[in-house]
């Protein structure tokens, strides 16, 4: 049996030209890029892709990440990193490749993902924010909203904070970090002056998971819901629905740490 060759390499892009992560009939999404792109660097030989996990729409990237299966080796990462960059759009970078083992599994392998949810409020800002930042129209009550993020914080039943939950759903997850702090990881000099983030760590999150957490916290800042509300809608009993998904394009996927890739 001829011997296959796995790879784990790290991307960032911004996503808010694409349509998601996983591949559409007739739209542009990261995955096809990267094969569009992987397809002719390759020549003809044979490959395989496959994400770390999905992306929606708009959803940017600091560091996400992808497996490559091979049957040749790549002999020169560095330059086949060159090369695969040369080919991508601009908007698409590849950051590092590793070679591991036949038993690594980039979608099941233990690993912590940190999602940021970039934001200001209170005014209309220059449009150039709009593909890494979302602005709240309204004023917003930020210290509210730095109490309600830590709420969320530890394990809980997040079925309020799923899109669409199944009669199946694992609902039961953990938080390891979720704080509402200044933002210093994103600046331009059109940027308003203060803005925020909402930063989450965990190991696994659901449908929508973040975009409805940073929507209850936009309804708290506003007044429309209070700091009881979210607690109780993290309790097993809770029949509660959030309405309201922050929209996508101030959501990046800033860290992907895999625990083991040998």
């Amino acid at each position: 049996m001829k011997k296959r060759f796995f790879y784990l390499i790290t991307i960032q892009y911004l996503g808010y030209r694409f349509h998601g992560w996983q591949k559409q009939p007739k739209l542009k999404t990261v995955h096809l890029m990267i094969d569009k792109t992987m397809r002719y660097i390759m020549d003809g030989k044979p490959f395989k892709t496959l994400g770390s996990g999905r992306t929606d729409a708009m959803v940017s990237a600091q560091e996400g990440a992808f497996e490559l299966f091979l049957e040749d080796e790549i002999e020169d990462k560095v330059a086949f990193l060159e090369l695969f960059n040369y080919n991508l759009p601009q908007d698409l970078r590849a950051l590092s490749i590793t070679e591991v083992n036949k038993d690594f599994n980039v979608i099941n392998a233990s690993k912590m993902k940190e999602y940021v949810y970039v934001f200001a409020h209170g005014a209309k800002y220059h449009p150039f924010c709009a593909p890494l930042m979302t602005t709240i129209l309204d004023p917003l009550d930020i210290e509210k909203m730095k109490l309600g993020a830590k709420l969320f914080e530890g394990a809980h039943n997040f079925k309020t904070y799923c899109y669409k939950p199944s009669e199946t759903g694992v609902f039961n997850r953990i938080i390891d970090t979720c704080e509402l702090v200044d933002n210093t990881l994103f600046t331009a000099n059109f940027f308003p002056e203060q803005s925020y983030m909402l930063r989450v760590k965990g190991k696994g999150f659901m449908r929508n998971q973040i975009r409805l957490m940073m929507g209850a916290l936009i309804k708290l800042g506003k007044h429309e819901i209070t700091l009881e509300y979210i607690q109780e809608s993290l309790k097993p009993e809770s029949t509660e629905v959030m309405d309201y998904i922050a929209p996508a394009s101030g959501l990046v996927l800033n860290a992907v740490e895999f625990e083991k890739t040998t």
